[in-house]
């Protein structure tokens, strides 16, 4: 059967923030404006229409293209983004102190329809774009945008906000190059991923790192040391260390800051661990760089601007198409169309038998295996 005409299409962005996501606005806007639609930006991820006393302009804004007019280069998200408003598994407070999750998705469905919303471009990662998938199956149109600067998102090859992620990562691992050497010391940067390694991966080979821990491969701390003491015997006076957040010592767990009902635990704390113990294996004075969300901030690189525009066009056309469920992935050189459940369904890690990790080992660098 033949889909309505398409009027009135919203937009939101969810998760955690990443360079790009304004620039896959704008195209969107731009690209739906062109064809006679309506856009709106959802406040908050869902939290504009889940709660619209919130916010002063009513959680639902109108988006004429004066409203996209120069944020291609600028970070963040004009929208606002939160990881606490799961509409799946929204955290509700009861009398008694405790909390619990409530699906609120067709309440959502009904805020749609009160708006006549009559599609939806979600942009966000895998948390994100499982909620899309969820209100497409309720009989939403909607497409997705993946984004994430971890690029864990399966069926595209790579997520915007990645490059910059990586770009800033790979400049400040140069940096510590230069004072590390100066103190004879061993630096340790820890960096976001989550369960993914790719960021700790690309940027510590880019950055020339000496040991990069991964959440794929396990590792021993002794491992580690040997090769930083056979560095020194080398004649080496420092070395660096790159640890995603999510790494792993073989036979331990995670290190976790907190875990919060409606959101996803908290990943951290793993750097300062790995200093202490190659400080005191090694006997080299050692200390630790957290990056954190400074990888989140910041104008994206031109990669990430134009794959966004690219993402966000070809969202557009998509529901111009009549496809819905679906997100768009980077299959160079073109854009294609997945559907939401094959991008959702696993996490993206990094192969074991892939190309970069077998460069890695090739130049030496340690994996802690």
């Amino acid at each position: 059967m033949k889909r309505p005409a398409i009027e009135r299409i919203a937009i939101n962005t969810g998760g955690g923030d990443a360079p790009g996501l304004n620039a896959v606005i704008r195209a969107t806007v731009v690209a739906a404006t062109q064809r006679g639609w309506e856009c709106y930006g959802i406040r908050d991820g869902y939290n504009g229409l889940l709660e619209p006393k919130r916010f002063p302009d009513g959680g639902l804004i109108p988006l004429p293209k004066s409203a996209v007019r120069g944020i291609t280069h600028l970070g963040g998200t004009i929208l606002g983004t939160t990881n606490k408003g799961n509409p799946l598994k929204w955290p509700v407070k009861k009398g008694d102190g405790t909390v619990v999750e409530t699906d609120r998705s067709d309440e959502l469905m009904k805020a749609f329809r009160k708006n006549r919303i009559d599609a939806l471009v979600a942009i966000g990662g895998d948390g994100s774009l499982s909620i899309a998938n969820a209100l497409a199956q309720k009989g939403l149109r909607v497409v997705g945008v993946p984004k994430t600067i971890d690029n864990d998102l399966d069926e595209t090859v790579i997520t915007f906000g990645f490059d910059t992620a990586v770009s800033f990562a790979t400049s400040c691992i140069d940096r510590l190059h230069s004072t590390a050497e100066a103190h004879q010391r061993v630096m340790v940067v820890e960096v976001m991923g989550r369960y993914a390694g790719w960021i700790a991966l690309n940027s510590g080979i880019s950055g020339t790192a000496d040991v990069i821990l991964i959440p794929e491969i396990p590792y021993d701390i002794a491992s580690v040391s040997r090769k930083i003491d056979a560095r020194t015997k080398s004649g080496a006076k420092f070395s660096i260390v790159v640890v995603a957040e999510g790494a792993v010592p073989k036979g331990g767990a995670r290190s976790v800051i907190s875990k919060e009902v409606g959101r996803a635990e908290r990943l951290g704390g793993i750097g300062e661990i790995v200093a202490k113990e190659i400080q005191e294996a090694t006997g080299k004075e050692t200390r630790c760089v957290v990056l954190g969300h400074l990888l989140r901030g910041g104008s994206p690189t031109t990669f990430d601007r134009l794959i966004s525009l690219r993402f966000g066009a070809a969202a557009i056309r998509a529901l111009e198409a009549g496809q819905s469920g679906v997100m768009v992935a980077l299959d160079p050189p073109t854009v294609r169309y997945v559907p939401l459940a094959a991008a959702t369904h696993r996490m993206k890690v990094v192969p074991l038998d892939c190309d970069t990790i077998l460069t890695a080992r090739d130049l030496g660098t340690c994996f802690g295996d």
